[in-house]
């Protein structure tokens, strides 16, 4: 007969077994796993002239790709800076003012209630007047919180032209996460802004 059968032959020894079995077990603290996150490699930085036949022009990254935007055919001057690697679109948007003050008003009261649209789930919203170094105007949103786009801006002239931008992923990553990514993007739009002429 074996060791364990006989152990537990006699009852009193096969319930002095458990206890110490459980008392055994008991003795360790639990430690959760740390979290781990993916590690992000962010491409080296070069930029490229967008030379696209629209009434904009600007610098863009070299790991972006400028796509027509799909979102909305008839606007044929509507435009996406493609991530591709990142899995980020930056939706860019022109619309001309020729000179309307009201329909620059209008623009403006827009891309300023797009903004604010996320001010429900946002912790924060930062914004910042910008003068680009062609004498445009724009305005800055960093948008922090779990919130569908991280960062918009637009740049006008107040005559004649109005771009506004806003950054997406396509993903379902908290954007914790995808901070990296974020502050990445960011400094590229802040180029995009700053080498932007109409």
């Amino acid at each position: 007969m074996s060791f364990i059968k006989r152990q537990f032959q006699n009852p009193a020894l096969a319930i002095c077994w458990l206890a110490l079995l459980l008392i055994g077990a008991c003795s360790e603290d639990y430690l959760p796993k740390p979290k781990g996150y993916n590690r992000i490699d962010l491409p080296k930085r070069d930029f490229v002239s967008l030379n696209k036949n629209l009434p904009y022009n600007f610098e863009h990254s070299v790991h972006a790709q400028i796509e027509r935007d799909s979102f909305n055919l008839q606007e044929k001057t509507w435009t996406n800076v493609h991530y591709t690697d990142l899995d980020a679109r930056v939706h860019l948007t022109y619309k001309a003012i020729n000179g309307d003050k009201a329909l620059l008003k209008t623009y403006l009261d827009d891309a300023m209630s797009l903004t604010f649209k996320h001010q429900v789930k946002a912790y924060g919203i930062d914004e910042a007047v910008v003068l680009t170094p062609r004498g445009y105007t724009g305005f800055v949103s960093e948008l922090s919180g779990e919130v569908p786009t991280q960062f918009q801006f637009f740049v006008t002239d107040s005559t004649q032209h109005f771009l506004r931008g806003a950054l997406y992923f396509q993903t379902a990553v908290k954007n914790d996460s995808l901070a990296p990514i974020i502050e990445y993007i960011k400094i590229d739009m802040m180029h995009l802004i700053n080498t932007l002429t109409f």
